[in-house]
């Protein structure tokens, strides 16, 4: 026999599943939108280049980034190590008041 606890973890199944990224043939469905350009573009070009990136999203996945995180390793690598959070006329000088 079920508890009334479960019953009510049954109703509340599928609130769970509403943070998991949406999946389309095994792959991120935002590594997709490439082939969005190919509908109204349709040439072997962008055909190649769909392919190309679904290629390397699946690599890429296979290594565990996924898709947002692989374009923040992107983002990272082509900004560098050094960031500063405010531009450099507003950074405050230290000053000596001693």
């Amino acid at each position: 026999m079920s508890s009334p606890h479960d019953a009510q973890e049954q109703v509340n199944w599928h609130w769970r599943n509403t943070t998991r990224p949406l999946r389309f043939f095994s792959m991120d469905s935002r590594a997709a939108l490439p082939y969005l350009i190919l509908l109204p573009y349709a040439r072997p070009v962008t055909l190649v280049f769909c392919v190309l990136s679904t290629i390397v999203f699946m690599f890429l996945e296979k290594h565990g980034l996924t898709f947002p995180s692989a374009l923040r390793a992107l983002r990272s690598s082509l900004v560098g190590e050094k960031r500063h959070a405010l531009a450099r006329i507003r950074r405050r000088k230290f000053r000596d008041l001693g």
